[in-house]
């Protein structure tokens, strides 16, 4: 049985496809759209996943699962509309159109959608919960037989939290955080404050944190909100603006914090420095009494989490450090766009029934690796036909060559097997680097990806090596999860940080013998290679530890500022030349920027993609 999942209409719409339980493809609409965080029916994911499972056009799935219910959402904007009246009205006037027009209808839309995208619908739909979707994004791909799940976002139709417990193919909800009170909103409204694009900068705001103080964390628990033992919390409204306005903060919140919010694109202060450090303890604070609660309530040792907040890798290092539970599994999808891999799996296991094997080792993601792949023969009549400069590699002289030039000092866009699913590029379509270089991470930011200078970068690191350079002792594939550099490869520091408001000398200081990969706070946030997933990347690092005695690199997304990561060849070869990368290659091709012809950018990239 064939059953395709998608979400859509609201941020980082996609598509996924199972078949008996197994993952086939999934993609977001954004890789092929080039529009990040699109939001607009999934067509071309759509294609992509339905031509990868191996269904014709004209044929349909046998089930087609959207990720939430449209009817449950309408009724709480309804009811968040009646209860702060008259207030709001611009907000109502804008929302409930759409709503009446468009968003109500969303059955009779996606069968249009899909005989679009010359896909029959079947006869049924299926309607999940949110968070529901995002649940079963969690437990049902995870290694456990049985786990606490926990999802942590913006809001669903009424949920912002839920815990629940997966037992084989079942799952249920046990507790629920309901709208407005919530920790992803919560988090996003400091994000906007902080100059930062909401839904598309939170993980700047935590990026930032290590820089700053927490000088402001006990005032966010006094005014901003009520936090109990279990997690729980109520948010005082009078300080925020989602519910009657068109903006997540108002005057209220800014006099709190000493002035209005940073303008985007501005000089970041210490102030912002120290909102985000203290922003980031109160999330950690609440993630961890939400953990011992559920851990409490559920009895069960391991523990899954979805939804957009699961992304705070640095709160999740510290969830698993606590000991909480033996083991954490996180949806490496795990906003939005993970909903529709979670809704067809939902439909699959807990509404139909089907059985469910987990060993509580190997998870069911397939490395994430679930996006479209080119083969040699298609990426060199690509460049036959264009005329570009490349030389092709033997498969035994690929990776020691990428080593070389990598431990020279060059910067190599990589595109190899399959597209990732979800927003961390894992070697499938990287920009990679020495992390030795303690000048990369400066280079990287303000020439490859042209993007604030305080950015840290993450380390790809071979899984058996893992435990020689960080304070952690097991794989974290996906990189969801921060942990300390080695007390023995650490560089003291000189002592004078809080000196300093330059962001781009303060980041630069060398801290660790592997300096590009290595945070402020002497944190990294980490990917294991393993030989399983990504043979080739897992070569590239041993060819690494031979050559250099490092295992180890940067690993960034293969996109600049604002663009969405590369999912084709010439989206590749545009990056490429629009960057001051050195090489780029596609699969078994190898291109050096020098040999390349004069290249005109038709566009401005700068124009043309929204800065994040």
């Amino acid at each position: 049985m064939k059953i395709l999942g998608i979400s859509c209409y609201y941020h980082d719409s996609a598509a996924a496809i199972i078949e008996d339980g197994r993952i086939i493809a999934a993609a977001q609409e954004e890789r092929f759209s080039r529009k990040k965080h699109d939001a607009a029916f999934p067509s071309d994911a759509v294609r992509y996943c339905m031509a990868e499972a191996g269904i014709p056009e004209g044929q349909g799935p046998d089930a087609v699962v959207f990720y939430e219910k449209p009817v449950l959402t309408f009724h709480r904007l309804l009811e968040t509309y009646l209860a702060v009246a008259p207030k709001g009205l611009r907000s109502f006037m804008k929302a409930i159109p759409l709503w009446i027009t468009d968003k109500l209808w969303i059955e009779p839309n996606i069968r249009t959608e899909l005989e679009r995208c010359g896909v029959k619908a079947p006869e049924a739909l299926y309607f999940p919960e949110h968070h529901e979707s995002h649940a079963a994004s969690a437990f049902y791909p995870s290694p456990f037989q049985e786990a606490a799940v926990v999802t942590l976002d913006g809001v669903g139709e009424w949920a912002c939290a839920t815990i629940g417990v997966g037992e084989g193919n079942n799952y249920h909800v046990v507790r629920q955080l309901d709208f407005p009170h919530s920790l992803g909103l919560l988090y996003s409204a400091f994000t906007y404050f902080t100059g930062f694009r909401v839904n598309s900068g939170e993980y700047k705001l935590m990026g930032l944190a290590p820089y700053g103080e927490p000088v402001y964390k006990d005032l966010i628990l006094d005014k901003l909100l009520d936090l109990k033992d279990d997690g729980s919390f109520r948010l005082d409204m009078s300080y925020f603006g989602y519910l009657d306005g068109l903006v997540m903060t108002n005057d209220r919140f800014a006099a709190l914090f000493g002035g209005p919010a940073r303008t985007a694109e501005s000089r970041i202060t210490r102030r912002e420095m120290d909102i985000a450090k203290s922003i980031q303890e109160v999330t950690e604070e609440i993630v961890l009494r939400i953990a011992r609660t559920a851990r409490d309530i559920t009895g069960k040792r391991y523990l899954c989490m979805a939804g957009g907040v699961a992304l705070n890798c640095v709160a999740n290092g510290k969830l698993l450090r606590s000991g909480i539970f033996d083991d954490v599994w996180i949806q490496p999808a795990a906003g939005d766009a993970g909903g529709a891999l979670g809704a067809a799996l939902s439909i699959w296991h807990n509404a139909l029934g089907n059985p469910r094997a987990a060993d509580n080792k190997t998870d069911k993601m397939r490395g994430s690796y679930l996006g479209p792949s080119f083969t040699n023969d298609q990426i060199q009549t690509w460049l036959d036909t264009n005329g570009y400069v490349y030389e092709k590699l033997s498969e035994s002289a690929w990776a020691p060559t990428l080593a070389c030039l990598i431990a020279e000092q060059n910067v190599i866009g990589l595109f190899t097997g399959r597209m990732e699913f979800g927003p961390r590029a894992l070697g499938g379509r990287s920009i990679i680097g020495d992390a030795r270089s303690p000048k990369m991470q400066s280079v990287m930011n303000l020439k490859i990806k042209h993007r604030e200078s305080f950015r840290p970068f993450a380390p790809s690191c071979l899984e058996e090596r893992v435990s020689d350079f960080f304070e952690i002792d097991r794989p974290s594939p996906y990189m969801l999860l921060v942990a300390p550099v080695r007390e023995g490869r650490r560089t003291p520091p000189p002592g004078d940080e809080r000196e300093h408001d330059d962001l781009t000398e303060w980041v630069n200081r060398p801290r660790s013998d592997v300096p590009a990969i290595t945070h402020v706070d002497y944190s990294a946030r980490i990917q294991t290679v393993g030989p399983e997933h990504n043979p080739r990347y897992h070569r590239l690092l041993q060819a690494m530890e031979d050559k250099t005695g490092y295992g180890i690199v940067i690993n960034t997304s293969f996109n600049v500022r604002g663009e969405p990561i590369v999912c084709t060849p010439e989206d590749a070869f545009r990056c490429f030349m629009r960057t001051e990368m050195d090489y780029l290659v596609l699969e078994s091709f190898l291109l050096y920027k020098k040999d390349q012809s004069k290249w005109d950018d038709p566009d401005n990239w700068r124009e043309v993609f929204k800065l994040d």
